[in-house]
């Protein structure tokens, strides 16, 4: 497994590399990596026709793979970006053999003159398929620390023309899960609003970010653990009558779980200026945190996050009804019988 910054460096130094998996949702990420592949694979004037982007689910693997044995046309190498990849593993168990046992072949022997990346949004790592690829391709993640994506929302604020707080890139960066691509959208939302100003605050954020209001984000997650189902659904549908997306709700909830697992995990005696420190989160957001923490086991938090990925899973199926997804994934968060069994374990 590779970071973007690492593969970066690989194809700075002119190693040449016959296949890359790009794996992960973040478009912001993704357009990074798919940016500074090109760059460093391809000559400007040779772009036009040495990079080709062909979908597995539409064209096909035995196209893609011949043509990744073609010599490109005017230029020393190619780039290949193969789109929906993830497609094999939803194949049946005859297509899906056929397809590893053609690209393992391919890879074995792969063609000196092809870059190909291949794009998936998720891979089981459990199927030959993935098994396949990280044996034969470099793998990338494409995600960021947080200390990477505060810095990187200070660089995208400036080139939208403002200059954004340290504090409040830190914030945003928090609120957003530290995903690129989310941050992108609340940041150029943010930017129009302080047109004139010029310089985005921890307030800006906090009153144009929803899951920036700390308050609001351990507000639902207390009605949810505490197995508030009513109130859960009323304030659900208030926050998607205010726009929210429900992928965007999945996320800062599993946000939410994963600091109540950190905090159930400090050990006794951890001051609220240390859990502040160590969460990253606001001083006034910690007493809100220690008390649900301490009433909530660490089993029914752990069974919470995996509700939330796989809800997060069903959104990103053909045709979800995202309310919905939503509602079951509430209904199935503030089971009894759920908490009851996360409870005795």
């Amino acid at each position: 497994m590779q970071s973007i910054e690492k593969l970066a460096e690989r194809l700075a130094h002119g190693k040449h590399v016959p296949a890359i998996v790009l794996r992960g949702s973040d478009p912001y990420l993704r357009d990074l990596c798919r940016a500074k592949i090109i760059e460093a694979c391809i000559p400007e004037g040779a772009r036009d026709w040495a990079i080709a982007r062909m979908s597995a689910r539409e064209t096909g693997w035995d196209e893609i793979l011949q043509r990744a044995q073609m010599l490109p046309m005017l230029a020393p190498r190619q780039v290949i970006f193969v789109e929906d990849a993830d497609s094999v593993e939803r194949l049946g168990d005859e297509a899906r053999d056929r397809i590893i046992d053609a690209l393992g072949r391919y890879l074995a022997s792969p063609a000196p003159f092809t870059v190909l990346v291949i794009e998936a949004e998720a891979l089981d790592g459990r199927q030959k398929f993935a098994k396949l690829l990280a044996e034969e391709a470099i793998v990338v993640e494409l995600t960021i620390g947080a200390e990477s994506a505060a810095a990187l929302a200070s660089q995208m604020a400036k080139d939208l023309g403002v200059e954004i707080d340290r504090n409040a890139a830190a914030l945003l960066a928090d609120a957003v899960n530290g995903e690129p691509g989310r941050m992108q959208i609340e940041l150029e939302k943010i930017a129009s609003y302080v047109q004139g100003r010029g310089r985005i605050t921890v307030s800006d954020v906090e009153e144009l970010v929803v899951p920036a209001r700390k308050n609001t984000v351990w507000q639902f997650a207390e009605m949810i653990t505490s197995g508030k189902r009513d109130a859960a659904l009323a304030f659900l549908d208030n926050l998607l009558r205010e726009g929210e997306q429900p992928a965007g709700l999945i996320g800062v909830l599993a946000w939410a779980y994963r600091q109540l697992i950190e905090v159930r995990e400090l050990p006794p005696g951890t001051n609220s200026y240390q859990i502040a420190a160590k969460l990253r989160i606001r001083d006034r957001a910690v007493d809100d945190v220690l008390r649900i923490a301490r009433r909530i086991p660490k089993a029914q938090l752990l069974a919470g996050l995996v509700a939330l990925a796989e809800a997060d899973s069903a959104l990103k199926s053909s045709n979800p009804d995202p309310r919905a997804a939503m509602e079951f994934l509430i209904a199935r968060l503030t089971s009894p019988a759920g908490v009851a069994a996360a409870s005795r374990s």
